[in-house]
């Protein structure tokens, strides 16, 4: 299942999606991927990477049960594609997606904007294409 590609083989929007993610423009890496994704919907791949990019922009903004939801569906749907897939390690990915599924607070579903820089912290992760 593993495809082996030369680095200028991706669409635009996956390397433009790199660079929003490490920006921490969440919103976009969902639009970018979702631009992708809508003409290969059977690409779990991308549909992986955008609901991990989704689950950290609900967590920012309060849906705490989104992000639980949507973090979940990202370690499942991504889970196939180990350990590298598109240039990209899941290896470095699966402990980020483990650490923010156990840092979510299971006991907030909601919490409103005021309140959300009281939520624990996520931990910061930097994605970049292997050679």
């Amino acid at each position: 299942m593993n495809e082996v590609r030369e680095l200028t083989d991706y669409p635009d929007e996956y390397y433009e999606f790199f660079i929003k993610f490490n920006e921490g423009d969440y919103y976009t890496c969902h639009d970018l991927l979702e631009d992708i994704w809508m003409s290969d919907k059977s690409n779990q791949f991308l549909k992986g990477l955008l609901q991990m990019s989704v689950a950290i922009y609900h967590y920012s903004y309060g849906n705490v049960k989104g992000a639980r939801l949507m973090m979940q569906a990202a370690h499942d749907y991504l889970q196939t594609y180990r350990p590298v897939h598109w240039g990209l390690d899941l290896e470095k990915i699966y402990p980020f997606i483990e650490e923010c599924l156990s840092i979510f607070p299971s006991e907030i579903d909601r919490l409103p904007y005021e309140e959300v820089a009281g939520l624990p912290e996520l931990p910061v992760l930097y994605l970049y294409l292997e050679d």
